[in-house]
């Protein structure tokens, strides 16, 4: 019988590839459980119970392989650690974004960004490009978009569809209307404040 992994159990993955991955980059060839546990604040039993949903990945007292733990969670998650992904709109959000690092070994990295007046930013690490460049500037196999740009986010998201983009990270909270083969995930941020809200209050309440 073909063992069911949960969403809070997937969403544990990207956080021991992370760790895996800076261990490997150190020299480290093998981990223990208890080991991996100091670096992503997960009990050691968690850590067993979701590595054996997978295989049986390690041996008692031995530990597990950090080349072959790479390897297969990445397979799970069909993860590609060379993503490009561009930044569409380098103003404050944007620039936020570019000096956040700590999806290294996870996800990728921003290669390029878009905005309208490039010539009025400075100080990014990454080239930024005028928007209307985007089809001859955007990298070859770009596949997700960071959106938080604030106009014209229909007229963009239909250019960001048309060049092959097929993931979407939009910080715009605005409504606009994609193909069905492209995904795209919401960030809101007072939407999730208000929710932390309505919790601590409960907290009081109980």
């Amino acid at each position: 019988m073909k063992n069911v992994i949960s969403k809070a159990t997937l969403q544990r993955y990207p956080i021991y590839l992370k760790a895996l991955r800076n261990l490997k980059e150190k020299g480290y060839q093998r981990v223990m459980s208890s080991e991996l546990s100091q670096l992503v604040a997960i009990k050691p039993t968690t850590i067993r119970k979701d590595f054996s949903l997978i295989g049986n990945l390690g041996k008692q007292g031995y530990g597990y392989s950090i080349d072959s733990l790479i390897d297969i969670f990445s397979d799970k998650l069909g993860i590609n650690f060379a993503e490009k992904i561009v930044l569409i709109g380098a103003g404050n959000i944007g620039k936020a974004l570019l000096n956040y690092n700590h999806w290294e070994n996870v996800v990728g990295e921003i290669v390029c960004a878009f905005d309208l007046n490039p010539e009025s930013i400075i100080n990014l690490p990454v080239p930024c490009y005028n928007i209307k460049d985007f089809k001859e500037k955007v990298p070859k196999n770009a596949r997700i978009a960071i959106l938080t740009a604030s106009q014209d986010i229909q007229k963009l998201v239909d250019l960001l569809v048309s060049c092959g983009i097929k993931g979407i990270i939009d910080f715009t909270n605005e409504h606009y209307v994609v193909p069905n083969d492209v995904k795209v995930k919401n960030i809101d941020i007072v939407s999730k404040i208000q929710e932390l809200v309505f919790e601590t209050n409960n907290l009081k309440e109980n």
